[in-house]
């Protein structure tokens, strides 16, 4: 990510980044909204305009920021990156502890509904389930609750073959 290469294409030197065609696209929600909207066979981002909307982008705003950016990335960055970040034990335990206060309010929702918009599959339920496997990877105990979540989505056929092709991946491919 820190190649000259690399860096022609996100300047950010991050990735997630999407290349379609001669588009370039980076951050996850946005890059999950296009292709859903774009590629999709079915409607898996509410209509703009409509509450539901509202919702979604509400949860995906919520699941970067509270879930990723603010706990797990500043995890990555201060632990598994400390060579290129600086260790910061302090800020790692307190991600550890913003993650565990944060993720609850995702386990009280999903208490008694079984998506996290409407009633169907959506892009925030993608990007939640990114956060949760990340979360297990890392050794966060999830609640059976959100466990179970979890395991419905990466059961589905659809995602076990984005993931089988998302993780077969190697630099320079």
């Amino acid at each position: 990510m820190q190649t000259p290469e690399f860096r022609n294409i996100n300047p950010k030197e991050k990735i997630p980044v999407l290349t379609d065609e001669q588009f370039v696209l980076t951050e996850s929600a946005a890059i999950v909204t296009y292709l859903f909207d774009s590629y999709g066979q079915k409607q898996f981002i509410p209509d703009p305009y409509t509450e539901d909307r509202a919702l979604y982008n509400q949860w995906i705003s919520f699941i970067q920021m509270e879930l990723d950016a603010h706990t797990l990335y500043v995890i990555r960055k201060h632990r598994d990156l400390e060579s290129l970040y600086g260790a910061a034990p302090a800020a790692v335990e307190a991600a550890i502890e913003g993650f565990n206060k944060q993720i609850r309010v995702a386990d009280h929702f999903l208490q008694s509904n079984e998506y996290l918009v409407g009633d169907s599959f959506s892009g925030a339920d993608l990007l939640m389930t990114t956060i949760l496997t990340w979360a297990e990877a890392y050794g966060f105990e999830l609640s059976s609750n959100l466990a179970d979540y979890s395991g419905r989505q990466t059961s589905r056929e659809a995602y076990k073959s984005a993931a089988k092709l998302n993780f077969s991946i190697t630099p320079n491919d």
